[in-house]
C-alpha cells in the first residue's frame, strides 16, 4: 500500500491521535487504580482534528491514519 502524503495539519492530527491512543493503552495497562487519561492529551487530539478539518469526518481521518501508519503484518 502506498504511503499517503499528508498536509501538516493532517499529520499533526494523526500524531495527536497516536499520542492519545498510546496514553489510553498505557492507562489501561496499569494494574493500580482506575485508568486516567490526562485531559490535555484528549484536548490536543480534538484541537488537531478540528484544525485539520477532520472533526465529524472519522471515515476520512481513519483512512489517512491507515495509509500513513498501517497495521504491522502477522
Amino acid at each position: 500500500m502506498p504511503t499517503a502524503v499528508l498536509t501538516d495539519r493532517e499529520r499533526t492530527a494523526v500524531q495527536a491521535y497516536l499520542r492519545l491512543l498510546h496514553t489510553v493503552r498505557a492507562a489501561f495497562d496499569r494494574e493500580t487504580g482506575p485508568a486516567v487519561v490526562p485531559p490535555a492529551v484528549l484536548a490536543d487530539a480534538e484541537q488537531a482534528l478540528a484544525r485539520a478539518g477532520l472533526t465529524g469526518n472519522e471515515e476520512t481521518f481513519f483512512r489517512l491514519l491507515e495509509s500513513w501508519c498501517p497495521e504491522p503484518g502477522p
